[in-house]
């Protein structure tokens, strides 16, 4: 089953950078559909022997042998609050790569692949008793389909904080940024935490948008605001409710008023797709998440530095 499915991720590839993406459905344990963007699968399997391992996080089901590789291995189930599927021998492992690192989730029971278009998916409500592991919902063939926000559910068990190192932090300090304000884009409240940590460390200031939409619309004011309440960058994830990091880039670059401002996509999706499609969509840069240094450095490469100097010595 997981041949065939992944047999169609190169056709769904095709998708991307036109605000539309490609989901993966699963189910946990009812009839509730889950999704996760096909990009980040690398194969489904069903469920191997897993090693135990003692002391660990109560998520981490064990670890498993994939292709010469020892990963861990999550149980998805018992994050989003379902029975634990650690001794369910029907149970699938979905082989994920995140952020540059490689990880399995145990899934109950997988469906298929389908296309949703990016305005479909929206924040869920509070409501829905989904909780913060959960960061867009959709309507596939009427039946509510819940995304998955696999950032948060890593964090939850690996929560080292955003720190950059002292030799970053010092070059920081040393540059005159002008100004020193970007905007922050990203669905997973995680992740903007993460970056409104990382640039408080640079003395950056930082205007946060959940979604591409909110993005556009909170640039498209300032642009027309007082310039000391502007921003000259854009830190963006890809993978958003709304419209994408890809058609955000696309919107603003043509947008007249916005076309100049520095754009960082900024992604757990890796790999060659992604830095064909930051030149397509004219973005400045690609940073894989979570790299401080690497995301800092190239902040401070692209914020232009203040045109003040030191008035000089009487």
């Amino acid at each position: 089953m997981g041949g065939t499915l992944l047999e169609k991720v190169e056709r769904h590839t095709r998708l991307a950078g036109h605000n539309r993406v490609a989901m993966l459905l699963f189910r946990l344990g009812d009839e509730q559909l889950f999704g996760i963007n096909v990009f980040k699968v690398r194969e489904v399997l069903r469920r191997p022997p897993l090693e135990r391992m003692p002391g660990v996080h109560e998520l981490l089901a064990g670890s498993c042998d994939y292709r010469g590789q020892t990963i861990p291995v999550i149980d998805l189930a018992a994050a989003l609050g379902y029975a634990p599927l650690r001794d369910v021998d029907s149970a699938h492992l979905m082989v994920t790569e995140f952020s540059r690192s490689m990880q399995g989730f145990l899934v109950a029971d997988l469906q298929r692949m389908v296309q949703c278009e990016g305005e479909t998916l929206v924040a869920p409500s509070s409501a829905l008793g989904f909780g913060a592991r959960v960061n867009a919902v959709t309507r596939v063939d009427g039946a509510l389909l819940a995304v998955v926000d696999v950032e948060h559910v890593l964090a939850s068990i690996d929560a080292r904080p955003a720190e950059l190192s002292m030799q970053m932090r010092r070059v920081a300090g040393a540059r005159s940024l002008a100004p020193r304000r970007v905007m922050v884009v990203d669905d997973s409240v995680i992740a903007r935490r993460r970056l409104v940590s990382l640039f408080k460390q640079m003395n950056i200031e930082c205007v946060v948008a959940k979604d591409g939409r909110e993005a556009l619309d909170r640039l498209l004011e300032l642009a027309v605001a007082d310039p000391a309440e502007g921003v000259k960058l854009v830190v963006s994830d890809i993978e958003m409710p709304r419209l994408d990091g890809y058609a955000l880039t696309r919107a603003i670059r043509e947008a007249p008023s916005l076309r100049q401002l520095k754009i960082v996509l900024h992604s757990s999706l890796s790999g060659m797709f992604n830095e064909a499609m930051v030149k397509e969509v004219k973005a400045d840069r690609f940073v894989a998440k979570f790299q401080p240094d690497v995301l800092a450095q190239a902040v401070l490469e692209l914020l232009p530095e203040s045109a003040l100097t030191p008035a000089p010595a009487d």
